[in-house]
């Protein structure tokens, strides 16, 4: 190809002839024009530009919201002294699994011992009392009705012995009372649970019910995750709006970790909180995640993936083959039959994994470029490979 342009001769009064360009932008621009489609040929031999390509058809997606959250044991327990007395053991190892009723502490039990032996006795002497008052009302039934006796004695016996029973019975109520105490200086168990760190040491003293707990107990497999959502997402939930929208879709509700990975197991959503918080306007969710490799941990801070709608029609695109303009607006570059590049301009839903949710710009079989952009340009003609694919020597028609 030839490009003429012309020039004018100038004379310099202090030098040489100079022959410079005339109209230097438009002839200049004009022939760089003209140059740049065989220049882009030259540099591949004659052939067009390879670029790779994905081939895009349309596919039902379920979008979903990013809701952040915290992971809280689905049930916990604080261990707390319910006598008071000098810890003698610790029977457990901190951070294991117990289970409900398992023997945690133990408390110096001579005190309560010796109070069990004094309900003892005072059980035994109610017992005789209340034998000595029936056979003396026993005697005195039999002399009244010889009329030997007086009625007013009689009823005195009796009355004798119905004191007598209810002192056995309050006896009997005292020694229970008593071994209960004694059985409380074994401290056990109340939820089966991973136990954490002791908080008290063989021979410090504690109280009945104190403030400060001698361990947690928690149960991690299953846990809760708490989230918050906006009243309004959460009006359509209560109306149905949201089960319409996601009819026939996942309903299930995953988990991102702190590290930016995929939770391996599903939840499900358990329940709403009754209120409003006044000042953010937004609501609790509770959802539940099963965790049996104890990977979730309470406090955690995680990402809760909540379907909200199911979208016919759309494309996933994969992130690399997406650019954006100079006023930041997504574009795709796409090869034609022709295999020319055109430009779309996209619009997004949201990201999903390593794609682009795209529900306008671009057409069922469309082919979008995700590599090949420094060696080309919108309108070029380029040579389509597809991305683990052979390449097309030719595009297709």
């Amino acid at each position: 190809m030839h490009c003429t342009c012309a020039v004018t001769t100038v004379r310099n009064p202090k030098g040489p002839k100079m022959t410079v360009p005339a109209r230097i932008p438009f002839a200049l621009a004009a022939c760089l024009f003209m140059a740049l489609p065989s220049m882009m040929l030259a540099q591949q031999g004659g052939q067009p530009t390879a670029v790779t390509v994905v081939t895009l058809e349309p596919q039902t997606v379920t979008l979903t919201s990013t809701l952040p959250g915290r992971v809280a044991a689905s049930a916990q327990a604080e261990v707390r002294p319910q006598v008071n007395g000098i810890i003698t053991e610790r029977l457990f190892q901190e951070g294991a699994h117990v289970d409900a009723n398992d023997p945690l502490y133990r408390i110096d039990s001579a005190t309560y011992e010796a109070a069990v032996q004094q309900a003892r006795a005072g059980v035994s002497q109610a017992q005789a009392q209340l034998g000595a008052a029936e056979r003396e009302a026993e005697r005195l039934k039999e002399l009244q009705a010889r009329n030997v006796a007086s009625e007013q004695a009689l009823d005195d016996a009796q009355s004798a012995r119905d004191s007598a029973l209810a002192a056995l019975e309050l006896a009997r109520a005292q020694l229970n009372a008593a071994e209960i105490e004694l059985s409380r200086t074994t401290i056990r168990a109340r939820l089966s649970g991973r136990i954490g760190l002791s908080q008290t040491s063989q021979g410090e003293l504690v109280t009945a019910s104190q403030a400060q707990p001698l361990a947690v107990i928690r149960n991690i497999d299953p846990v809760y995750v708490d989230v918050t959502q906006s009243a309004a997402d959460l009006l359509r939930w209560r109306r149905g709006e949201t089960e319409d929208a996601l009819a026939d879709a996942d309903g299930t509700v995953r988990l991102t970790l702190a590290d930016g990975s995929e939770y391996e197991h599903t939840g499900r959503l358990q329940a709403a909180e009754p209120k409003v918080d006044p000042q953010t306007g937004v609501v609790t969710l509770r959802m539940q995640f099963s965790n049996p490799e104890t990977l979730l941990l309470p406090g955690m801070y995680v990402q809760v993936l909540l379907p909200v709608e199911v979208v016919n029609g759309v494309f996933l695109v994969p992130q690399e083959g997406v650019v954006r303009d100079r006023r930041g607006r997504p574009t795709a570059w796409v090869v034609n039959a022709d295999g020319a590049v055109e430009e779309r301009a996209l619009s997004i839903l949201q990201d999903r994994q390593s794609d682009w949710v795209v529900d306008d710009g671009l057409m069922p079989g469309d082919r979008v470029m995700v590599a090949g952009f420094q060696k080309t340009a919108p309108g070029a003609t380029v040579s389509a490979q597809e991305r683990g694919g052979d390449a097309n020597a030719a595009p297709a028609d």
